[in-house]
């Protein structure tokens, strides 16, 4: 899969999931370090990445587009330690399949996993 992940999450977790076999990208490594949410979802939109982030403005601007894309893993809740996003990542990657991530928002919280197709309607 590709992802991007946002600045409110560590550029380890890119390097991370590149070492297991993903395609990914922290924005401050491509110059999106101080890009708009705007920027990074039209971005992603066209690099077909799935954006990880705990930015919680991301569904609303997502959602309201109409689109399919980009999709969204959104880590809620309050601050994240990094070992803690790489389980909770480690489980939605393996249990959804790159079709279900595909054209969805995936929110995760410390106690479930919810998925939500786009575009929502």
């Amino acid at each position: 899969m590709k992802f991007l992940i946002d600045m409110p999450l560590s550029p380890a977790l890119s390097r991370w999931l590149a070492e297991s076999g993903h395609d990914a990208v922290h924005a401050s490594a491509i110059g999106l370090h101080a890009a708009s949410d705007v920027d990074i979802v039209d971005y992603s939109r066209r690099e077909a990445r799935t954006i990880i982030t705990a930015d919680l403005g991301y569904p609303r601007l997502i959602a309201t587009a109409g689109s399919d894309g980009p999709s969204l893993i959104l880590f809620r809740g309050g601050d994240w330690a990094e070992a803690a996003v790489r389980f909770r990542l480690a489980e939605v990657l393996s249990v959804l399949t790159e079709d279900e991530i595909q054209s969805s928002i995936v929110t995760v919280d410390r106690d479930r996993v919810r998925r939500r197709r786009l575009p929502v309607g």
